[in-house]
Parts: C-alpha cells; structure tokens; sequence
C-alpha cells in the first residue's frame, strides 16, 4: 500500500540520512552552526507525514492503472514525499514564530528550543530575540533544504514528468503562503468585513492554508510523478479539496476543545490567538450584539485564564456554532467520498485514499 509502515519507514530513512549529509556538509562552520541544523532536523521529526501519505497514494492512484498489483513507491517519490515534509516543518516553525507558540508536538517550538539554548550556554543578550532571528533562519533553512531535496528526487525523472511536478510544488508553496499571510491579515482585517462575510472569508483562508497545502496538492504531486492525466488530476483534486476543508475544520474545533494531552498544545490556544475560524464566524452570527462585542474583546487576548477559555467554549457551543462545524465537516466528507465513485483511478489506491480521509477528518489530535 502506498503508505504503509515499510514506506513511511523507506520516507524516515531518506530523512535520517539527507540530515546526516547536511551535518556533515556544514560541520567546518563550527558548532553554531550545528545547533541550526540540529534545530531544523528536530522541527523534522514526529508529526502524521500526512502531507507525504497523500503524495505516495495519488502516486500510487495513477500508477496502480498501468500495473499488475498494487504498485511499489519509487525511491524517487518518495524522497519528493521527504520533501514535503521537510517544506511542511518550516512552515510550521513560522507558524508558530507567527503565532508566539510555547510548543509543537508536545515538545519545545523551533525559537523557544533555540532560546534556550541561549541562556543555558549564558550567552551575552537577549534570550528570547536570539530564539526569534534563529527561528526565521531554522524556517528559511528548511524551505532551502526542501528545495535541494525535491530537486535531488527529480534527477531520475523524465524531464516533462520533473517540470509538471516542480509546477504543482510552486503552486502549493505559492498557495500556503498566500493563506497564512490571509489567516494573519483577518486577525485584523474582519473589522472592515461585514458580519455576514465572516464565514466566507475563514473559508477562504482554510482554502488556502490547508485544504489545497495539506491534501489537494500533494495528492496532485504525487499523480504528476505518475504521468496523470487530465481526468486523473480533476478526480483527485475534486476529492482533495473537500478532504482538506474538514481537516482544517476538525483542526479548528480541536484548537478550541481538543484535550491537550492528546493535540501537544494548549488548551484553547487559537483563541488566545485570535484566530478567525468558522467555528468563531458561526458563534459570531448566532450572537446579540452585545454578546458578540465580548467575543470580539475576548479572542484574541493573549492572557485568556482557564475560567474565560471554558466560557468561550460555553458560549460557542451554546450558539450551535459547533455543531454547524461538525455538520460542515460530515458533509465535505461526504463530496469527497463521490469525487470517488467511477474516478479513473486503481481500486486498492481508492481504498486507501478514503481510509487517509478518514484518518483526517475523525481524529483528536
């Protein structure tokens, strides 16, 4: 199967030893420069390679159509499947810059680890501005590093095969990056938007940010490697699309309720950060305007205590708000499920792909 735990083994493997070349490569620099690539390996391990199990079974989807049996993931696919993931870490090491996070995986986020390291070796300045310029460099050094590795991959490839996959790649980092800066900007910018385009603009966000980042496009990838074609590509992204929406939507209600031990973040973090999400625009409408005022003065504040995240989470549930999210999710799952039905696409692959589907729709962390 495309990501089975001899594959996601073969992908931690290509990793190991892609960082243990770059150790060595940087080694002369001194050990400063060991400890950025230390931290940008660390910001590497762990995690769901959610985005790299899409990659191998859009592969896998296209491939199985030409082939006896369930088809092998090339070496090749799967250092692009590394790749991703590599591009994923930085992405979440800005993110969480971006966001002030404490953590990420149940451990240390990239800048805190970094600073650290600053006071333990009594380093002359500020801690916590060391932590944040080495952050931004951990983050800048895996895109670079993302790149080296995609291109390494491509080597064996036909040169149409390597151009179509290097397209879709750019479209996804293009698209992620659009979506981040729009998650940043509706921190603010709701003021300006009527009530009522609340959802829609959240939607937007998540679009961008997740659905296409996290399943459309390397599933899309992944069907590149393979030599898809036009109806191949249509039938994954139709059912790509509405994959990524619930996930980013089961992200968003676990942001607010999922239980810390299990998701590795604080409880209730996304509404100390003030993030704009569906659940926060349903909540919203639901509201009087006076309540909604103390919604709006609430999240987003930094130094939200225990007592006004349980009340937030009351008053959001208590709008139906919740529910209607979880609806949402039910029914992106749903459209996902015919993008399905009669695709071009080989069975076993199919299987799979509503298997990753429901993998991350239904999940606590």
């Amino acid at each position: 199967m495309a990501s089975s735990p001899g594959t996601i083994a073969a992908l931690s493997q290509q990793l190991d030893d892609f960082f243990t070349r770059q150790r060595r490569a940087i080694a002369e620099f001194g050990s400063e420069a060991t400890l950025l690539m230390d931290a940008a390996a660390d910001a590497v391990v762990g995690g769901k390679r959610l985005r790299a199990r899409f990659c191998f079974t859009g592969f896998a989807s296209v491939a199985e159509m030409s082939s006896v049996g369930t088809p092998d993931i090339p070496a090749s696919v799967i250092g692009v499947g590394a790749a991703l993931e590599v591009f994923h870490a930085a992405a979440l090491v800005h993110d969480d810059l971006i966001d002030n996070s404490d953590t990420r995986r149940g451990r240390p986020a990239a800048h805190r680890r970094l600073q650290s390291l600053h006071r333990t070796a009594s380093w002359d300045g500020d801690a916590a501005a060391f932590g944040r310029a080495g952050g931004i460099l951990v983050g800048d050094l895996l895109v670079a590093l993302s790149d080296d590795l995609m291109e390494r991959s491509l080597l064996a490839e036909p040169a149409e095969i390597a151009a179509a996959t290097r397209a879709q790649y750019a479209t996804m980092r293009r698209d992620v990056t659009i979506g981040q800066f729009l998650d940043v900007a509706e921190e603010s910018a709701h003021v300006d938007a009527d009530d009522s385009e609340h959802a829609h603009r959240a939607l937007r966000v998540a679009s961008l940010k997740s659905a296409r980042y996290s399943v459309e496009q390397p599933l899309l990838i992944g069907a590149r490697l393979a030599g898809a074609d036009a109806a191949q590509l249509k039938a994954l992204a139709d059912f790509g699309h509405p994959v990524g929406l619930a996930f980013q939507l089961r992200d968003d209600v676990l942001g607010v309720f999922g239980d810390t031990e299990v998701t590795g973040k604080p409880a209730g973090d996304d509404l100390r950060e003030g993030k704009r999400t569906v659940l926060i625009a349903y909540a919203r409408e639901a509201l009087a305007p006076t309540a909604r005022r103390i919604m709006d003065e609430l999240v987003g504040d930094p130094d939200l205590d225990d007592a006004q995240v349980a009340a937030l989470r009351r008053t959001i549930e208590d709008s139906g708000a919740l529910e209607r999210v979880e609806t949402l999710i039910s029914e992106y799952a749903a459209d996902a499920d015919r993008a399905l039905r009669g695709a071009p696409l080989g069975n076993a692959a199919v299987a799979q792909l509503r298997d990753l589907a429901r993998d991350a729709v239904v999940r606590s962390a």
